[in-house]
């Protein structure tokens, strides 16, 4: 999802700490050290880091490109590659029916389907393109606030993993709950019986 798209779904989190100074250094550090890596001619399958806002299939994050006035830009990459069961299951047979013959018998054990799977799998991951799907994020360093423009669950968890592991620094996530509770001052026990209310629902 992108922030120039003409729909976008937003998360917004609260970033629960400060960074090492000077900031820009520490960011700059953080992008270039978990940048998306390439996973093409790889039997991965699946890849994430961070990427440009500007050229996010090329990453780059020399300077400050990744500065807008008083925010950072950039953008989380998830790279995937999936094999169609069907295109697996193909190849799988091919592969059989040729160890079959080598072996001069009429059928394979459990176990030598299990490894010929196996291989077949590796060798059509190293093989088949990546699918980038690319998400971009405004953090306002000086608010403490990120927008990352995405709710799909997956790619949020992802953005939290790395976010922590890249600035070491959390992010909590902002819906009703965790709003009252960071801007109201609650204490101990009110935090306790917010904690254990539940959703209103409104029927039309």
């Amino acid at each position: 999802m992108g922030l120039l798209s003409n729909t976008v779904s937003i998360t917004r989190y609260r970033v629960e700490g400060k960074l090492k100074k000077p900031a820009i250094k520490t960011v700059a550090a953080g992008l270039k050290e978990h940048a998306v890596p390439e996973i093409e001619g790889d039997v991965a399958e699946k890849t994430v880091g961070w990427t440009s806002f500007q050229s996010p299939y090329r990453p780059d994050f020399g300077g400050s490109s990744f500065v807008v006035g008083a925010y950072f830009v950039f953008s989380l990459r998830i790279d995937k590659k999936t094999i169609p069961p069907k295109v697996l299951k193909k190849h799988c047979a091919i592969e059989e029916a040729k160890r079959l013959v080598e072996a001069g018998r009429p059928y394979l054990s459990r176990h030598e389907k299990k490894m010929i799977k196996e291989h077949v799998r590796s060798v059509l991951m190293s093989r088949i393109p990546a699918v980038p799907h690319v998400y971009d994020l405004i953090w306002s360093y000086e608010e403490g606030f990120v927008w990352f423009f995405s709710t799909l669950k997956s790619a949020n968890e992802d953005l939290e993993s790395l976010f922590l592991k890249s600035f070491q620094i959390p992010l909590i996530r902002i819906f009703p709950y965790t709003l009252a509770d960071l801007s109201m001052g609650l204490s101990g026990q009110q935090r306790d019986t917010l904690l254990q209310l539940s959703a209103t629902e409104f029927v039309g």
